[in-house]
């Protein structure tokens, strides 16, 4: 018999301090926002949807059309949701707040933070693309920006989905990373693969090495000892340029994802809350690592919503070798 992810989120209940019955309602809303945003990928080249939107966003880039409509679903279902004080998109220059007390046991509990379409721009080449969440607990005391203003490892539990030839979602509420497959035929997303491990060591290494010139000399270092076999393995080269495609495989078939500072971008590009947390959190879960520049991704105190950081995830084999490397 098939499980799905709520049966699953509703038999974890036990072991996951979150997951009560308000806590899988929100995350329904996510589910459902996540099967709009598919259905209308694989539709938008019949239906116009593809290309830019003509505007950009707070953080100047070119919107895509299918930015607005994935960003608009998700706050149209989260929006609804009794249990959500605020919604964080990398798509709105602020918060979108609810004035809903924390009086009761169901409202105003959870802040959501997402990416809704990463990636977008590849849409055009049919490469995957996918949606980022991160879901953290609304503070008893003080406004609600201190209570999204907070480092990763508060976070309640976080995940992507990725469409592709298959959308998948994975999945961690601290208690291990799940990844869930959606089955058309039913609707619903369906376990595939339960407590998913990173492997210790992998033979990939993933990186925009057109920038490498304009690293600094650590980094290079590093993807030197990479090349030259200095790990033991010879490795070989995969770059797709959608962060979760890229994480995605990472998180599979092992090795690391580097995104280093560059000279253009001296404090890194992806986006700390809702880019770079959500995947440390299920690197860590997974078994790998995820650090900054020479931080741990998980410890930084964000200063601002659309914070960017550098980024370092992969194996821990591979990660412990950066780590060494950038302590010179």
């Amino acid at each position: 018999m098939i499980t799905t992810f709520q049966q699953h989120i509703q038999a974890q209940q036990q072991s996951i301090s979150e997951a009560s019955g308000t806590f899988s309602y929100l995350l329904a809303g996510i589910t459902l926002a996540t099967k709009m945003i598919q259905a209308k990928i694989r539709l938008a080249a019949l239906d116009g949807a593809i290309g830019a939107y003509g505007q950009t966003n707070v953080q100047g880039e070119q919107q895509q059309k299918l930015d607005v409509y994935a960003n608009e679903a998700l706050l149209h279902c989260l929006g609804l949701k009794d249990s959500v004080a605020a919604l964080v998109s990398e798509e709105d220059e602020e918060p979108v707040t609810f004035d809903r007390a924390q009086g009761g046991p169901n409202t105003g509990k959870y802040i959501i933070v997402f990416d809704p379409l990463d990636g977008s721009s590849n849409i055009d080449v049919n490469v995957n693309v996918g949606t980022i969440f991160s879901i953290l607990r609304r503070r008893t005391e003080g406004d609600l920006n201190a209570s999204i203003l907070r480092p990763g490892h508060t976070q309640v539990a976080a995940g992507y989905v990725v469409y592709g030839p298959s959308t998948i979602l994975v999945y961690t509420a601290g208690n291990g990373v799940h990844s869930f497959i959606l089955d058309p035929a039913i609707g619903a997303f369906v376990l595939s693969e339960e407590r998913m491990m990173m492997p210790e060591q992998g033979t990939y290494y993933s990186t925009n090495e057109a920038n490498a010139a304009t690293w600094p000399q650590a980094y290079r270092d590093y993807l030197d000892l990479l090349r030259s076999g200095g790990l033991g393995k010879e490795y070989s080269s995969r770059y797709i340029g959608s962060l979760v495609a890229d994480f995605h495989r990472t998180l599979l078939k092992g090795g690391v994802f580097l995104y280093p500072p560059t000279l253009k971008q001296s404090k890194g590009k992806l986006r700390l809350l809702y880019e770079a947390n959500p995947l440390a959190f299920i690197a860590e879960q997974a078994g790998g690592m995820a650090i900054g520049h020479g931080n741990r991704i998980l410890d930084i105190e964000p200063e601002g919503i659309h914070q960017r950081t550098p980024f370092m995830v992969g194996s821990r084999r591979e990660m412990e070798a950066l780590a060494e490397v950038l302590a010179g």
